[in-house]
């Protein structure tokens, strides 16, 4: 008997797509529009490596142009395919739909492996990969804005803004690309924001009542436990952060390297300090290595976070998985065939079109930073501060109960950026959540986050379109 293909990350997304468009009473060739990609570039050009010249494969493709500008990271990898980028460009479009932000979905790949080159070579190529999007007209802040994605970050993001400023430039340059350094015109909070919104949407899942119950899992994040799979940028901040606010336990971490367990608990920081020292994550004092890093993956856990790539969970290891959630945190990470087994299982996936939108919801706030020309909270930080400094002050007078200066400051003080980024990226996963919860109830044929998340994305979209006259 022939072996059955495992569907790829793009024929995942678009059975997702079609799942959740069978529900809706939206007019098919609307659904059409919106199911596929609009535009593709691919390119192919030159740079010079050592004494050599190396031709480098390299995508944008833009999903939607339903709002402008277009949106989405850029990946540098060994297995990036036209395809993958698709597919990613894809899910850009419903995750900024579904989370209230005003762009088009996209995406970009360079098919290189980052750690082959030095960082004078991988500048050389960011540089060109950039040059050859303005050629086409591919990058500007009111046409298409790149972000960071797998293998790139705010250095990356530094070139891109530099080479852009060279060649076009104009007042509002620095909105050619999100994800920059704090000194270049950044956002504090952007490098935690994924793995931020990653912690916010667990939160929400596991203080639903009604879910919970469901799996048999008490509701709140004290105490749960976390399997986490990769230790980049998003699975460094998932995790620190669910167990430093959360209260929750890592108790297994995969990398690339290998995996480690410990019943007790794992340290995150103390983690990534080791593997700096070590060029691994194995042998972290207090852990035990695993034989293979799939193990992690299988451990009974009460929240898997896969964090690394697409296609981790397959129709061959799916019936494996033990964990009660599985926070999809990065993208793609379920086939469309394993997430028929777990949901068979009775398992919570909580899906990468919700859950890692914390990245796209803070670079938009970037892009509003960088457009205004203004610091958030320059204005009214310090009015806001003497506001509550009175309030205290005439509190203090009234009930003859003096508090200690420090304490005094601690309640008045001001909003700062990342006070401010934080916030709203909260608020904008709460108000997410609230609204797929809402189409599960509404639906009785919903039973699942990830269609629920798809239709509150597919009706906001389609009142685009139809406000656009495109359809009637």
């Amino acid at each position: 008997m022939a072996k059955l293909k495992e569907p790829s990350f793009y024929d995942s997304v678009q059975r997702n797509f079609d799942r959740a468009a069978a529900l809706t009473d939206l007019p098919k060739g609307l659904l059409a529009q919106i199911r596929e990609v609009n535009s593709v570039y691919q390119m192919r050009f030159p740079v010079k490596i050592g004494k050599e010249y190396k031709v480098i494969e390299a995508y944008r493709v833009q999903h939607s142009q339903h709002r402008s500008p277009t949106k989405g990271g850029i990946r540098y990898s060994h297995k990036v395919t036209q395809e993958e980028v698709m597919a990613l460009a894809s899910l850009m479009t419903y995750k900024c739909a579904l989370v209230d932000v005003p762009f088009g979905g996209a995406k970009g790949g360079v098919k290189i492996s980052p750690r082959d080159y030095t960082p004078a070579q991988l500048e050389n190529i960011t540089r060109r990969y950039t040059t050859e999007l303005i050629k086409k007209n591919f990058i500007g802040p009111g046409i298409d804005v790149p972000a960071p994605d797998y293998g790139t970050g705010a250095r990356e993001m530094a070139w891109i803004f530099d080479t852009y400023s060279v060649f076009v430039g104009g007042i509002d340059a620095a909105a050619c690309v999100t994800g920059k350094p704090v000194q270049q015109s950044g956002i504090r909070g952007r490098e935690e924001a994924t793995g931020r919104g990653v912690y916010y949407g667990i939160r929400e899942v596991l203080t639903d009542q009604e879910l919970m119950d469901s799996i048999g899992l008490t509701t709140g994040t004290e105490g749960k436990t976390i399997a986490l799979q990769g230790l980049g940028n998003v699975g460094y901040y998932a995790g620190k952060i669910c167990t430093k606010e959360g209260g929750m336990k890592v108790i297994s971490v995969a990398e690339y390297e290998g995996a480690i367990y410990s019943k007790a608990g794992i340290d995150v920081d103390k983690l990534v300090k080791h593997r700096k020292r070590t060029g691994s994550i194995l042998n972290f004092p207090g852990a035990e290595n695993l034989e293979q890093r799939k193990m992690t993956l299988e451990l009974s856990c009460d929240v898997l976070i896969p964090a690394a790539l697409e296609n981790q969970i397959r129709r061959d290891n799916a019936s494996k998985i033990k964990a009660k959630i599985i926070a999809e945190a990065a993208n793609g990470p379920t086939t469309a065939d394993a997430e028929e087994i777990l949901l068979k299982k009775n398992k919570i996936i909580i899906p990468d079109v919700y859950l890692n939108a914390g990245g796209v919801t803070v670079s938009y706030f970037e892009w509003l930073k960088n457009l205004s020309h203004m610091r958030f909270g320059r204005i009214d930080k310090r009015f806001d501060q003497n506001t509550y400094l009175n309030i205290v002050n005439l509190i203090e007078r009234n009930t003859h109960k003096p508090i200690t200066a420090q304490e005094k400051m601690m309640i008045a003080r001001g909003a700062d950026e990342i006070d401010l980024v934080r916030s709203g990226l909260e608020e904008t996963m709460v108000t997410a959540y609230q609204q797929i919860r809402s189409v599960m109830r509404r639906r009785k044929k919903v039973t699942d986050l990830r269609t629920a998340a798809f239709i509150s994305a597919l009706n906001k979209i389609s009142k685009d379109y139809i406000s656009m006259g495109v359809f009637p």
